[in-house]
This record gives structure tokens, C-alpha cells and sequence, in this order.
């Protein structure tokens, strides 16, 4: 991690504070008439996905409605719930838009959600032994993870992570390595469990006998169109997740650089430990704006639509310190992170011979 004085880390933290209340004094009917328009958007998806999918035996239709519910899912899930839980539209005083009361379409519950993400995550962002969301306790994907053999399939852990990305968040609170450990015990988790199977079977019941019984004539075809529209969903977040924390240059963390932390500090390891992707405007919405990972990260509850007029003020900051500012294409950031995976699957002596070799 860049290595700056206190005197630097007072300044690095008045600088960005400076950036976010900026935004903050800004906030009014601009961005209400935003989320409101995406939630408008994600109604439309929906709906046209549901209606279109009992006549799926057309092909070109099946394709257009599973589509259509699988960007539905996309919006719902990173523009609306995940933004709508960091507190980013609290304000507004909507008791739909509510922080603390907003149930998202998947089947992680928001509560479990808000503690291992929004509090976890954001405060021990990368911290190896801190943050489970580094590698989500399947990956290895750096040093400060002992090399095991199993650790050769990691590859394999990654796409089945991938392919079934909203059950693995689902499931992120149960802790599994700490069960592994004998650290907790099952019963200490049976209120998590208990929630989980209640959201869990919720979401399954409605997108995989409610809605196929509701057409039972082509009960199939709506059945894989769910299907379909629910895998779309998970491969889209899960990348663009993996590409805001996994990517080549994003930095990791031990527990001891962290103890004490200033809020400049915390700053500096936001800065350092995440990355950004480029794109269209509809490329960032799709992301929840989280293409802009590093602004997401040090202000997690700006509305994340206003990231990407923020983000040059945030990397004239970042140049001012020398902080290097993580950003990339989307496939040049998705190649440097299934390089890691691949890199860090591999035995060490075998790791460092290759890095040694010239490129």
C-alpha cells in the first residue's frame, strides 16, 4: 500500500470529505427522479418478461422474455437493492427506499446482507482475515492464503461460485470455514439458517413453481426461462464484483496495517484495494454503478449514480498523493482477474517460477 505520512492522510481524508459533501449539499429531485426512473424501468422489465414468457415456445420470444427478466433482476439487485441498502436514497424519507426495511429479489436476506456486506465488507474492505468477501472463502487470491492442494480446482470453485452466485451470497453468513475450524458451532447459526431457508424458499417457489403452475400448459418453457433469466443474473453481478476486488492491482490488506486505522487510512485502502471498469452509460447502471468500484468504496452511500461525475475529482485527488487509480477496460480487468485465480491455484514454488519468467 502507497505509504503516506499522517500529515498526508489528514489532508487525503479532507480532500474526499470535501468531495462528498459536496455531493451531499447537491442531493434533491435530480436524483429522486433517478431512482424512481430505474425502478420504473425494472417494473417494465418484468412484467414484459413474465407476460412474454408463456408464449416462449416461439424461440425468438424466449429469448427476448428471459432477456427481459434477467435485466429485470440485474437492475432490481445492484442499481436498486444493493444502492437502496447502503443508505443511499434514506433521505428521500420513501418507506419503500428505506435502508433498513428494503427486501431485494434474491435469496440473500437484506438483514444478513447489511452485516457481512455493508458492514464487514466496507469497513474491512480486503483485509485478509477480516473481509470473507476476498475470495469468498472458495478463492485463493493471494499469499496471505496458505497454498492447499485443493486449491488446483479452484477453477472449478469459481464457476460453480459464478453459476450460482445468489446462493453463495445467500449463504456467505453461515461462515463455512470457521465450521470447518470447530471455531463456531451449527447451533450458533440455526437463526441464520432458519432465514435463510425461509428467503431461499420464497425466491425458489416464485420463479420455479408458482410462475410455471400459473402457465402449467408450457409450465416447462416458463420454467427454463426463469432458469435462464435467474444464471443471466448470476453471471453478470458476480463478474462485475469480481472486477471491482479481484482484479491484478487491487491490493490486499493484513490485519496488523489496518489496527488503529485513521479515517485518512481507511481512505487509502479504499483507494488501493479496488478497481474500476469503463463502459456506456447503460454498462454502469447494469453494474449499479459499481464499474466505479473505488468511488463506491470511499463513498458507499452516495447515490452511486452520481460516481461517474465524481470520479475525476477522485483521481486528480489520487494524483496528487501518487495513489495509483485503478481503472481499465471491462476486458482487460476480467482477464487480470481470472489470471489471479489461475496464478494462485498453483503451488508457490510452481507461482514463482513463472513470475520470474520474462514476459
Amino acid at each position: 500500500m502507497k505509504k503516506l505520512t499522517e500529515e498526508q492522510l489528514n489532508e487525503l481524508q479532507q480532500d474526499l470529505d470535501a468531495i462528498r459533501d459536496e455531493v451531499l449539499a447537491d442531493l434533491g429531485e435530480r436524483d429522486a427522479n433517478y431512482i424512481r426512473r430505474i425502478i420504473r424501468l425494472h417494473r417494465t422489465l418484468e412484467i414484459g418478461g413474465r407476460v412474454m414468457m408463456p408464449f416462449g415456445f416461439i424461440p425468438p420470444v424466449f429469448v427476448a422474455a428471459t432477456v427481459s427478466l434477467g435485466l429485470a433482476k440485474i437492475i432490481e439487485n445492484m442499481e436498486i437493492g444493493h444502492n437502496v441498502m447502503h443508505g443511499q436514497y434514506d433521505w428521500m424519507n420513501d418507506p419503500s427506499l428505506n435502508s433498513q426495511t428494503y427486501e431485494w429479489d434474491t435469496v440473500c436476506t437484506s438483514e444478513s446482507w447489511r452485516r457481512t456486506h455493508n458492514y464487514e465488507h466496507h469497513t474491512y474492505t480486503n483485509v485478509i482475515g477480516k473481509d470473507r468477501d476476498y475470495g469468498y472463502a472458495v478463492l485463493r487470491l493471494s499469499d496471505d492464503v496458505k497454498w492447499h492442494p485443493g486449491h488446483l480446482l479452484q477453477f472449478i470453485n469459481y464457476l460453480l461460485l459464478t453459476v450460482f452466485f445468489q446462493w453463495g451470497v445467500g449463504v456467505h453468513e453461515l461462515e463455512s470455514e470457521r465450521l470447518r475450524r470447530r471455531e463456531i458451532t451449527w447451533a450458533s447459526k440455526l437463526p441464520f439458517l432458519k432465514s435463510f431457508v425461509r428467503k431461499g424458499g420464497r425466491q425458489a417457489f416464485k420463479d420455479y413453481v408458482f410462475f410455471p403452475l400459473l402457465t402449467f400448459p408450457v409450465a416447462p418453457i416458463v420454467l427454463a426461462g426463469n432458469l435462464g433469466a435467474n444464471l443471466i443474473r448470476n453471471l453478470w453481478s458476480s463478474t462485475v464484483i469480481f472486477c471491482g476486488h479481484f482484479t491484478q492491482d487491487a491490493e490486499t490488506f493484513t490485519e496488523q496495517e489496518c489496527e488503529n486505522e485513521s479515517k485518512g487510512h481507511w481512505y487509502l485502502r479504499q483507494l488501493t484495494g479496488s478497481s474500476n471498469f469503463t463502459g456506456s452509460n447503460f454498462v454502469h447502471m447494469l453494474s449499479g454503478h459499481l464499474s466505479f468500484q473505488v468511488e463506491h468504496h470511499v463513498f458507499p452511500d452516495l447515490p452511486a449514480h452520481r460516481y461517474k461525475e465524481i470520479s475525476p475529482k477522485v483521481q486528480a485527488v489520487c494524483e496528487k498523493y501518487g495513489i495509483h487509480y485503478n481503472t481499465d477496460s471491462f476486458a482487460r480487468q476480467y482477464w487480470t482477474v481470472l489470471k489471479r485465480i489461475g496464478k494462485f491455484s498453483l503451488p508457490d514454488r510452481v507461482r514463482l517460477k513463472l513470475d520470474t519468467q520474462p514476459a
